[in-house]
């Protein structure tokens, strides 16, 4: 039984890293270690599957909330740790290999084009478009009915075609 979850997490390994970053803002660190909680929490039991969706919307799923707590952990660390007066913001200007490869001009301009998408928006397109799930799957995993996730799929269409016909400027 743990051998067949641990095959199956790692048929869908390369497609939970892609979210894991999706889903911490490409922060190629916290998705390591999101996606790391992510699978001891599965690997673990502490997150049941039951069958209600398909195993990898399940995967997404947690993997989503897990990013989503630590998150909110983080914030709630930083704001209880540091004082803003007199600090400086720093801009990490590393490049990453997820960087590398997409480093086409239309790949650029559609990831600028997402990234000024609301994050429903953004988050249901990743979810089809990227890793292949239908619309309610897709809402599965974000905890939204399916109608919000067919709104926010339909908007994010169009709002990401003009975006990308606006050469991302907006």
């Amino acid at each position: 039984m743990e051998q067949e979850l641990e095959r199956e997490l790692g048929q869908l390994h390369s497609e939970s890293w892609r979210w894991a970053l999706a889903c911490c803002g490409r922060d190629r660190d916290l998705a390591e270690e999101v996606l790391q909680s992510a699978y001891l929490r599965i690997i673990s039991r502490r997150a049941k599957f039951n069958g209600d969706s398909s195993f990898k919307t399940w995967v997404f799923g947690v993997i989503r909330w897990t990013a989503r707590t630590e998150l909110r952990r983080r914030l709630f660390w930083i704001r209880r740790h540091t004082n803003s007066d007199g600090a400086i913001e720093v801009v990490d200007t590393a490049r990453g290999a997820d960087v590398i490869a997409e480093q086409s001009e239309q790949r650029e301009a559609l990831i600028r084009a997402l990234e000024r998408l609301s994050r429903r928006q953004r988050e249901v397109l990743q979810l089809v478009f990227y890793h292949d799930m239908t619309i309610e799957e897709a809402a599965r995993v974000m905890k939204v009915s399916l109608g919000s996730a067919r709104t926010d799929y339909e908007r994010g269409k169009k709002s990401l075609a003009q975006k990308l016909e606006r050469g991302a400027d907006q």
